[in-house]
């Protein structure tokens, strides 16, 4: 009797035991799942390497001097995601992305970043660094690369060679990033480049002749021929022709970045300025871990397209014309904080 009593009362200490020891673990997987919900990447942290990615490093900054930085980068975040919100009607027309959309994201493997290449935005000088980033040595100075050779596809990957299950995993692990610019100057800036210097015959053949055949009285022969002489004018009445869009989406210089990015459909975390091109470069690089290393290149100041000399463009083109290019770029300015140009004229 005393025998059995005993045993009763040994089974009895080992269930309270086995009862608290999985108490203790449920609360400890409740207590970890809220964890997770106000910081998701904690759960690739634990399982890396021993280290963090840029990803976490932007989001929750290890390093004091960048807290700042990140708390006015969050501001840029959300300023994109509510104009997405409250111009949802004709900023979410599509709602699935083809891979020709994912054409512009160029992926780094080794330090989990997409990147979303801009013209006009310093995507020359930003394809080197992913040059640099991307080739494991191969590369140590971006200004080593020749232009030509910074803008040959093959020399970097971009998100639509991966497969479906590849793409939506590096979409929800990548550090995801963009520059973008004042829209207007970004516009003048491409017609000065495209349009202007006689070395761009191949855009002169290929858009030029067109816009001259389709809105010059009287054009020469020598100009239905090679197109080199595009007026700003002319340029501005191609871009808000609705026959225009019929042909195709528009080039990728003077496209709007909403097209180009899919910013509505596609969460970028971190959205630079060509305005504040160097610091927002280097504080990038300095998250990926390589600020030690690599500095984003310096850009020649004396033939940027400047806010006057925009404004010195558009004083040639019509009211109505600003007011439609102004409809055709509404987007990006608002998403990305840009205020309507003081010279602009909307009467």
């Amino acid at each position: 009797m005393k025998q059995t009593l005993s045993e009763l009362m040994r089974m009895n200490r080992i269930c309270r035991m086995v009862f608290a020891t999985c108490l203790g673990s449920f609360l400890l997987v409740i207590f970890y799942f809220q964890i997770m919900r106000r910081n998701p990447f904690m759960a690739d942290e634990c399982c890396r390497k021993g280290s963090r990615n840029a990803l976490q490093e932007l989001y929750t900054p290890t390093q004091l001097e960048l807290s700042g930085a990140a708390v006015f980068h969050q501001a840029r975040r959300d300023q994109v995601v509510d104009s997405c919100r409250v111009n949802s009607a004709s900023s979410r027309k599509r709602r699935v992305l083809t891979p020709g959309d994912l054409k512009h994201l160029v992926v780094d493997e080794d330090h989990e970043l997409i990147y979303c290449y801009v013209p006009k935005v310093a995507c020359t000088n930003w394809k080197r660094v992913m040059m640099v980033l991307t080739g494991r040595g191969k590369y140590s100075d971006p200004m080593e690369i020749p232009s030509n050779e910074a803008h040959v596809p093959s020399n970097l990957k971009t998100l639509n060679q991966y497969s479906i299950a590849e793409i939506n995993h590096r979409l929800k692990n990548y550090l995801k990033f963009l520059f973008v610019r004042e829209p207007f100057e970004r516009l003048v800036s491409a017609y000065r480049n495209k349009f202007t210097l006689k070395y761009n015959s191949s855009f002169h053949k290929r858009f030029g002749t067109r816009i001259v055949r389709r809105y010059r009285k009287n054009a020469t022969q020598e100009a239905l021929l090679n197109g080199a002489d595009v007026k700003f004018k002319e340029f501005t009445e191609y871009l808000v022709d609705p026959a225009t869009r019929r042909d195709g989406p528009l080039n990728e210089h003077w496209q709007t970045v909403y097209q180009l990015c899919h910013p509505c459909h596609i969460h970028y975390d971190m959205v630079g300025k060509y305005e504040t091109l160097e610091e927002d470069a280097n504080y990038l690089l300095q998250i990926v871990g390589v600020g030690d290393s690599l500095r984003f290149p310096s850009y020649a100041k004396s033939t940027r397209t400047t806010d006057a000399m925009a404004a010195q463009f558009f004083s040639n083109i019509s009211t109505q014309q600003q007011v439609q290019l102004y409809q055709l770029y509404k987007l990006d300015f608002l998403m990305f904080n840009y205020s309507i140009p003081s010279y602009l004229r909307q009467d």
